[in-house]
């Protein structure tokens, strides 16, 4: 039995199956073949995997935060956020649906333990309607001119 040689190493199963693999052709005409890795040339960034992914799937960097900060960050924009909608009913919705959120983490609260309280709907609505444009007034009709009654119809 012969030893191996020294600074050569044993293909290992993974290695096998790519040569077995190439050698059959089921590596021909790979997507990306031919193309620089992601990332090569640049600072290197250990969380580049992450970014890639949030870019990949369309998210924010924000859906990665825990649930409790979501939601503070939401009540911050809520202003925002209801600044564009068109009725009070809307406004009420939206706030609503974040109050009930809310309270769902309150029940079950999961990750930091962080200060989150409901939002009063009534101030938001108050806040909103003060932030809204007036609407210009319609324009007043003009008084219709009488005409003075002719002598003989005045009879």
């Amino acid at each position: 039995m012969s030893r191996k040689p020294f600074g050569v190493s044993f293909e290992t199963w993974i290695d096998k199956q790519i040569r077995e693999a190439t050698e059959r052709g089921e590596m021909d005409n790979l997507p990306g073949a031919g193309k620089p890795l992601p990332g090569a040339g640049r600072p290197h960034d250990e969380q580049w995997w992450i970014k890639n992914y949030l870019k990949r799937e369309g998210l924010t960097a924000e859906s990665m935060l825990p649930t409790p900060l979501q939601l503070r960050k939401e009540i911050e924009r809520l202003p925002e956020t209801v600044a564009q909608l068109a009725s009070e009913r809307d406004v009420r919705e939206v706030v609503a649906d974040l109050n009930r959120r809310i309270v769902e983490w309150l029940r079950a609260p999961s990750g930091p333990l962080i200060r989150v309280a409901r939002v009063d709907v009534d101030a938001v609505v108050e806040q909103w309607r003060a932030d809204r444009p007036v609407p210009p007034e319609p324009p007043a009709r003009p008084e219709p001119v009488r005409k003075k009654a002719r002598w003989w119809r005045r009879l």
